[in-house]
């Protein structure tokens, strides 16, 4: 990250509820100075007050190096206009707000300015988020860099081809951490269902889907292979799967439906 020029000109930030807060922490961790940051947001947690010598809404300065938006959208109408002086020069805008496209961000700011739209998830506030970035023609490679070496403070990062796939991220791992929250709930109310008390069901259901993650996310075998790994033939695992992987009824047709329907949401947001 090019910290130097982060510290000199300054990082805003707008908007600094769970996501901007868990970015903040990574970047002060990283050795990005407090001082260095400007922070506006109407409701600031005692977190922020309690950070000695940030700069919490006040005047923000003449050419900082980033501005992260990170407002809900609903208040983006209220938002932008506070950093509309900012556009058309080399400040780099970086979007992490759900559903608004970066057409909308050129209308306020200037079709001349350099905007980077990403979509991260909420695990980012544990170091485990993974974040989708797609910048606009002005956007340069230094400056896709410099985004990616930012969100990679709270988690792994990919780029996308074009916008236009921000929909289905967004579907699939911006909206998907809720979907697995969700079966950790439906997993530990099966087991109530079987016999176990609640509250042992739920530690089985949150440490099985917390750590068959990680093994996906570090074995070398793909995770169709690992499924197949655990699955004696005629075994207890093979009869709930045969439920499971039900072309109609399991989670072929259930996960796809339900991206499908985070996708569209998404597209209807953005017009």
């Amino acid at each position: 990250m090019e910290m130097e020029d982060l510290k000199e000109r300054g990082l805003v930030l707008l908007g600094c509820g769970k996501m901007g807060s868990a970015m903040l922490t990574g970047w002060l961790g990283q050795g990005l100075p407090v001082g260095s940051v400007w922070v506006l947001d109407p409701y600031p947690s005692d977190w922020l007050k309690g950070l000695s010598g940030l700069n919490l809404n006040v005047d923000l300065p003449p050419d900082p190096a980033i501005v992260l938006i990170a407002v809900k959208p609903q208040m983006m109408g209220d938002a932008l206009p506070s950093i509309a002086a900012l556009g058309g020069g080399d400040t780099l805008f970086v979007s992490v707000a759900a559903g608004t496209p970066i057409a909308a961000y050129q209308a306020v700011l200037g079709a001349g300015s350099s905007i980077i739209r990403a979509m991260p998830n909420t695990p980012a506030a544990i170091g485990r988020g993974i974040t989708a970035l797609v910048g606009n023609a002005h956007a340069s490679a230094a400056q896709m860099d410099l985004a990616e070496a930012l969100l990679a403070a709270v988690g792994q990062v990919v780029r996308l081809e074009d916008e236009g796939q921000m929909d289905a991220v967004t579907a699939v791992s911006g909206s998907g951490p809720a979907y697995v929250f969700h079966l950790i709930e439906t997993l530990a109310a099966a087991g109530v269902a079987e016999g176990l008390p609640a509250k042992l069901a739920m530690q089985l259901a949150r440490a099985t889907v917390a750590g068959a993650g990680a093994l996906a996310e570090e074995a070398d075998e793909d995770p169709a292979q690992l499924r197949v790994n655990v699955t004696s033939p005629g075994g207890t695992t093979a009869a709930a799967l045969e439920v499971l992987m039900d072309v109609e009824h399991g989670f072929p047709a259930i996960l796809h439906s339900a991206v499908k329907a985070a996708a569209d949401r998404s597209r209807e947001l953005a017009t």
